[in-house]
């Protein structure tokens, strides 16, 4: 793994630590964090074994340093977000929009590289990352909901952040496939890592 990688997957941990002291509600934190346990790991052995992209890792770290920042203060009540609500008006807090936005747009890219190595067409691969997004934002939206009921159903509303809108986790969902999306605008970008990902798969298996 390179050097620079190192550093940026040390620099979440950091991060990761910064945010697990003393957050706002412990339970709600731990519910929060049980993914990142999994993940975390898991991203580790994948590229130490396919080498993603700088980018991609950097990328990636920021939106897990903010899903740290919103599991630290958990997403409904975010209090530095509280200035851009009522700058703009907003009935409530949309910090946890913005991360689903986010997670779309940023975690994309690392998604794709994954994708590439067993599919031969950019556009097949393309799509297949939009409806891997989409699927894990949807499966994590389920999670939330089955965890929060089975485990702390006291802080459903602290957990889920649904800030008494029904349409909540159809609306994150939402927000996760347009800055998916938006990743679509950079065709020919995506269209040179395909083929260069490509080459570094055939040179491997020579």
């Amino acid at each position: 793994m390179p050097r620079s990688h190192k550093i940026i997957y040390a620099i979440y941990i950091v991060v990761w630590i910064i945010m697990a002291i003393d957050p706002k509600y412990p339970q709600d934190w731990l519910l929060e964090n049980v993914l990142v346990f999994v993940f975390f790991p898991f991203i580790l052995f994948m590229d130490s074994r396919h080498r993603y992209s700088l980018i991609s890792i950097v990328l990636l770290l920021i939106f897990a340093s903010l899903h740290s920042l919103g599991s630290h203060y958990t997403y409904a009540e975010m209090e530095h977000f509280d200035i851009i609500s009522k700058f703009f008006g907003f009935e409530r807090n949309h910090f946890d929009r913005v991360v689903h936005f986010l997670f779309g747009l940023l975690v994309f890219r690392i998604l794709f590289e994954m994708i590439t190595y067993g599919i031969s067409s950019l556009k097949t691969a393309l799509f297949f990352t939009l409806t891997t997004v989409i699927s894990i934002s949807t499966i994590y939206e389920m999670l939330e909901w089955i965890a929060a009921v089975t485990f702390h159903p006291e802080l459903g509303m602290a957990f889920l952040g649904t800030q008494g809108d029904i349409w909540d986790a159809h609306k994150d969902t939402l927000a996760a496939m347009v800055g998916a999306l938006i990743n679509f605008f950079f065709y020919t970008h995506y269209s040179k890592l395909f083929k260069m990902r490509n080459t570094q798969r055939q040179a491997g298996e020579a």
